[in-house]
């Protein structure tokens, strides 16, 4: 196991590096970042470590309250650190919406966004719009967000001379998920649903939405790079509503466990290392390209998503 002994790739990088190791000498400074679910673990390290390197930092958070708090002590850190907080809620198409809208209406630039934002094996829930929760929080809010900002991005890119990157935090549990992958007819069906398989479900949605995208982007000309992650086991929050089954899943695998600012470490070497610059559309974890689950590499199930998803999100 790689991470038992710190191997590095190809990148010079391993799973024991730190989000500060990472992109150590790399000046942030003119870029402009959204980080969703910037408030604990992963999500606020990145979001202090892009702010460490200079980065104008967005916080897209629920809780503003909270988010304010976090900026205060990343400042304490870095005091000059540029930060501002949002107020978005990923699993609301509507909030995602009127985030996107009053970003746009701000003419503020748009370099890097960060899909990091998710909930890990909730009991059974629809949100407002009649999604199923973690379908909706872990993916589907980040597949609208990303649309609707996607022209900022791409002129952005074009008006300051460097490729914009979106980075999507999956998980290496996509490749246990439903047969056949996605569910699309029974998506929001309480009797189909199961915690684990429906997190899994969601986490291969989001290296397919890389997938896709990516193909797309390249098709256009755009000068916009997306790529997915897995930042490893990582003892957070995210389990504070998870089933007892799932809560001991993550605890088989404690002995591997990352640290948060090991586990940062994917995401920040994703939006702002030159070793990736033109890379999209692929999968990494521990700083380094990696071949995901058969179903993630499906180009036709990745296509129907993007169909699904639209459909989903064409009215919002």
């Amino acid at each position: 196991m790689p991470w038992l002994f710190g191997f590095k790739g190809e990148s010079g990088f391993s799973a024991r590096n730190t989000a500060e190791d990472v992109t150590r000498g790399i000046d942030g400074h003119g870029l402009t970042a959204i980080v969703t679910g910037p408030t604990s673990g992963i999500g606020l390290e990145t979001a202090r470590v892009l702010a460490l390197r200079g980065v104008h930092v967005i916080m897209g958070a629920r809780n503003v309250e909270s988010a304010a708090k976090c900026k205060e002590n990343i400042i304490k850190g870095c005091p000059g650190a540029t930060i501002d907080i949002m107020k978005i809620d990923v699993s609301s198409l509507e909030s995602i919406t009127n985030f996107a809208n009053e970003y746009i209406s701000k003419g503020l630039p748009l370099n890097i966004l960060i899909g990091n934002a998710g909930v890990f094996c909730p009991p059974f829930s629809l949100t407002k719009d009649g999604i199923e929760s973690q379908f909706a929080t872990n993916y589907l809010g980040h597949f609208h967000l990303a649309n609707l900002l996607l022209d900022t991005m791409k002129n952005t890119a074009k008006s300051c001379g460097q490729e914009g990157r979106i980075a999507l935090v999956a998980s290496d549990f996509h490749k246990l998920t439903y047969k056949g992958g996605i569910m699309f007819d029974k998506l929001n069906d309480e009797k189909s649903y199961n915690s684990l398989y429906a997190y899994g479900q969601s986490k291969l949605a989001n290296i397919l939405h890389a997938k896709e995208l990516a193909r797309r982007l390249k098709e256009e000309g755009a000068d916009v790079t997306i790529n997915a992650l897995h930042p490893g086991i990582i003892a957070t929050d995210i389990s504070r509503h998870s089933n007892f089954l799932s809560i001991c899943i993550y605890g088989v695998f404690k002995h591997v466990q990352k640290n948060v600012q090991q586990g940062a470490s994917t995401t920040c070497y994703l939006a702002l290392s030159p070793k990736v610059k033109g890379v999209s559309g692929g999968y990494f974890l521990d700083n380094n390209k990696a071949k995901p689950g058969s179903k993630a590499r499906d180009d036709e199930l990745a296509k129907k998503l993007w169909e699904c998803s639209m459909e989903l999100t064409k009215s919002k």
